[in-house]
């Protein structure tokens, strides 16, 4: 029960910055179903990082030799840049989210999993279970992040939209100094 109990905590550590993202993200005019495949796709990345951390982790940074941190905050600059570009079109429909940058987006917030899972033989004989509450806990902050963000979008118009790009900014600025 402890052990559960742990792998919850942790799982809602690794959504936090998926949520305040989203908050990002849901502030660009996207529909229903794009919300869900977004929160769809950053749940799978939450499952699959754990195991990947867990099983190639050291011998893939020991491979590639660039901090993770500066590849998430060149990701998520990338991602702002692309938001600023979007709100000086004034465009009124909807926001297609291409799926790259929904995969980018998936990638860039389940980093901090695929780290955990570097350690995660430390905290549980299961990784399949943890990788799944991970998975779910993601599921559900991307999601509520996202529907959050659209619901502040529509109270709040463009504003809320520049406080997202300055939290995407901000976080990625932090990754550069971790």
């Amino acid at each position: 029960m402890v052990e559960l109990l742990s792998l919850f905590m942790i799982g809602i550590a690794l959504s936090m910055d998926t949520f305040s993202l989203s908050l990002s993200i849901g502030t660009l005019k996207i529909n229903s179903a794009k919300i869900f495949q977004i929160a769809i796709i950053v749940g799978i990345m939450h499952f699959i990082m754990p195991l990947i951390g867990l099983f190639l982790g050291k011998q893939i940074l020991k491979v590639i030799l660039i901090n993770p941190n500066y590849l998430v905050s060149f990701i998520l600059i990338f991602l702002a840049v692309m938001m600023i570009k979007d709100l000086n079109n004034e465009q009124s429909e909807s926001i297609d989210l291409k799926l790259i940058g929904v995969l980018l987006f998936a990638l860039s917030v389940s980093f901090d999993s695929f780290t955990t899972g570097i350690g995660l033989k430390a905290l549980t004989d299961n990784a399949l279970i943890a990788s799944w509450i991970f998975s779910t806990c993601s599921f559900i902050f991307t999601f509520l992040g996202l529907i959050i963000g659209k619901y502040s979008q529509e109270k709040l118009g463009k504003y809320a939209t520049i406080m997202g790009i300055i939290l995407l900014f901000i976080v990625a600025i932090s990754h550069l100094f971790k």
